[in-house]
């Protein structure tokens, strides 16, 4: 959960929340995506590694995440409210984390998850989901329930949101927050960095939620999206487990490592 491929498909799963209308509206009208994407992006991710690695203190950061979001309603185009702590779009946001993580180790993993890996990954979704107070009703019971969800939800109440055209069409600028004399220099980077980004975002996608959007997606583009995943899947083992790792899961380790050497210690301690 802490590799930073893990977090690879995030745009994918983002464009899969706002596809949700009332996702989609409420980002439309009070979010920070358009001003500053990276650090949005930045917040989620610290916010899901506090979940995983943060003990007590993913209690606290859960209860923090739903009073953030108690007061976020906006109105659509159609005059319908909506509101980000209703229970479908709350839960829908938290339950795309376990296909993003599924489909990250699909494509950038260095070998495929394993059933139990799997299994041990979805338990413990169902766990974070409960640490945000996700009804219990909307927790699929098993993994075959969630696909059973995730497809039901894709095909019926997801739609082709203008924000998610907007988050595509954003991949390849220069971000906002760039200072201004920068920018010539990091345009071209994020030209070429906006077209890679958008290879793995469209080809995350479920073709269902494709389809939708109206993206297309071939064969060639499916070989290149391998061919990217497989540098990226090769070359992650042989970096420092520092720039492997967010930096909580990176600390975390080092806390589990220190607690075994401190454990060890003390069972081998002179009686």
């Amino acid at each position: 959960m802490g590799l930073y491929t893990s977090a690879i498909a995030g745009n994918s799963v983002f464009i899969l929340q706002v596809m949700h209308p009332a996702i989609g509206t409420v980002v439309d009208r009070r979010s920070s995506f358009r001003t500053d994407p990276l650090g949005r992006a930045a917040r989620s991710f610290a916010s899901v590694q506090t979940w995983v690695y943060g003990g007590r203190t993913a209690i606290e950061e859960g209860k923090r995440l739903r009073e953030m979001h108690k007061s976020l309603s906006a109105v659509d185009e159609e005059g319908n409210r909506h509101h980000a702590l209703s229970a479908e779009p709350w839960a829908w946001v938290h339950l795309t984390g376990f296909y993003a993580a599924v489909t990250a180790a699909k494509y950038f993993a260095p070998a495929p998850m394993t059933e139990d890996e799997e299994q041990q990954i979805f338990d413990e979704f169902l766990q974070l989901g409960r640490i945000l107070r996700v009804p219990e009703r909307m927790l699929p019971a098993s993994i075959p329930e969630y696909w059973e969800y995730f497809d039901d939800m894709v095909a019926n109440t997801l739609v082709p949101h203008k924000v998610a055209h907007e988050v595509l069409g954003q991949m390849s600028e220069v971000p906002p927050n760039v200072p201004k004399p920068l920018r010539p220099a990091v345009a071209p980077l994020s030209a070429v960095g906006g077209r890679i980004g958008r290879l793995i975002t469209v080809g995350t996608l479920p073709e269902a939620a494709r389809e939708k959007l109206g993206l297309s997606w071939s064969a060639a583009d499916e070989r290149r999206l391998r061919l990217v995943a497989q540098v990226i899947g090769r070359s992650t083992p042989l970096l420092p487990e520092r720039v492997r790792y967010m930096p909580i899961a990176y600390r975390a380790r080092q806390a589990a490592r220190a607690q075994e050497r401190l454990e060890h210690a003390l069972a081998h301690r002179p009686m």
